[in-house]
């Protein structure tokens, strides 16, 4: 059974907001003659808890993710953790040689070089020359710095200094590794390469906390997730369920009015839809690979008489994935059920969005964007690489054997 190396109990953090420097006792004194109720008011109000009651435990060799919004708390807590900033209230304890990876440069002493901070931070996490040694072709290669290694760091721009932190961070080899959401100051072939090399990292069995707004990085890199939110634990579980849940959330505090075409005709209106024989909290979740029933709901005002209906639906970034058709429907007045029996709907985890149409001949009667949005949520079966992740989540089976060889005789014809 592996042992907790990250544990915190009621962690809280407080800052004053809007606190300047003090101008003097002249003006404190006179700012309190004039309205002493308040500057106590004022005083009062200052106070805001980037984080409250955050209790945690991180096991040996565990990835943990930290998603939720900006300003959520989730960088708080990494310091917090980090020993940058110390709790207003509760404790933490780690057990394990750390590294941290909270900003551009952290660590880094401006007027060294890059050799000497990377020597630097090897010797900061307890490492000897000779193990550090060992590392440093690796670590300049992969940062991609060969030619200002020995420059001063204070010269880097803001690209050269992520990659050498990263690349600092993950080659010398801390037990527990906290990575904030640093990797977006990288161009895209860096991010990949990043990707990868954090993979291997997780895959080492060392410790990983990372924040990041890239959910598919989640997903794929994390064994569990805590979802901050107003500087608390709102959720934690399984990686693929708590990423779901938040885009859940993402996606329907974006959507307060539903999107109807503007009809000339009131015939007929989509006025919801579901995953039948899912919970009603659950309508839209989709949490296996099938199968399943999706079903729409239309009200017919008046008789339709050779209707057509048509379904689409579409990813986040608005590509088509699949598209039907079904025509001469003879519709009475009253509400309807559309089913679509799907076999299954192997789609890697995300965001999908539902289009449904109803005609008559060659008239439009209704254009709906099904609200909310579609979430699958099921257990991803994809390539590790954010370079070879498709838009299938096929489960597969693989197995290895050695092959037999087969001797061919050749015949001869008189």
């Amino acid at each position: 059974m592996s042992r907790a190396v990250i544990q915190a109990e009621g962690l809280g953090k407080s800052y004053k907001r809007g606190v300047v420097v003090d101008p003097g006792l002249r003006h404190l004194l006179d700012r309190f003659v004039k309205s002493p109720l308040a500057a106590l008011r004022r005083e009062k109000e200052e106070t805001f808890w980037a984080l409250k009651d955050v209790s945690l435990e991180v096991n040996e060799g565990e990835v943990l993710g930290l998603i939720g919004r900006n300003g959520a708390g989730k960088t708080t807590l990494l310091k917090v953790l980090s020993r940058i900033t110390k709790p207003t209230t509760g404790w933490a304890e780690i057990h394990g040689r750390v590294g941290s990876l909270l900003e551009v440069g952290t660590g880094f002493h401006p007027e060294l070089t890059g050799r000497e901070n990377t020597f630097l931070s090897g010797a900061i996490l307890g490492m000897s020359k000779r193990e550090i040694e060992r590392k440093f072709d690796e670590i300049v290669a992969f940062a991609e710095l060969e030619k200002f290694i020995d420059t001063a760091v204070k010269h880097y721009s803001s690209g050269m200094y992520v990659r050498l932190a990263f690349a600092v961070a993950a080659h010398l080899e801390p037990e527990i590794l906290l990575v904030d959401e640093v990797l977006a100051v990288g161009d895209i072939n860096f991010q990949k390469k990043c990707l990868g090399k954090m993979g291997d990292v997780a895959r080492a069995g060392r410790t990983v906390v990372l924040v990041s707004h890239q959910l598919n990085q989640i997903r794929r890199l994390c064994h569990r997730v805590i979802w901050v939110d107003g500087g608390a634990i709102r959720q934690t579980g399984p990686s693929f369920e708590v990423v779901s849940a938040y885009e859940r959330a993402m996606a329907s505090g974006g959507q307060e009015s539903e999107k109807h075409s503007n009809r000339a005709s009131t015939k007929g209106r989509f006025v919801r839809w579901e995953i039948a024989g899912n919970d009603p909290e659950s309508a839209n979740l989709v949490t296996d690979l099938g199968p399943l029933t999706v079903r729409f709901f239309v009200q017919v005002s008046e008789r339709i008489k050779r209707g057509v209906h048509g379904v689409a639906l579409f990813d986040a970034e608005r590509h088509l994935i699949w598209a039907r058709a079904a025509s001469d429907l003879d519709l009475a007045p009253g509400l309807h059920v559309l089913d679509y029996r799907l076999p299954m709907l192997p789609l890697k985890p995300g965001i999908y969005q539902w289009l449904v149409s109803l005609w008559e001949d060659s008239e439009m009667l209704e254009m709906w964007e099904c609200t909310p949005d579609m979430n699958i949520a099921s257990e991803g079966h994809q390539h590790h690489s954010d370079l070879w992740n498709g838009i299938l989540n096929l489960p597969s089976d693989f197995s290895h054997s050695a092959a037999q060889e087969v001797k061919v005789e050749r015949s001869s014809s008189l």
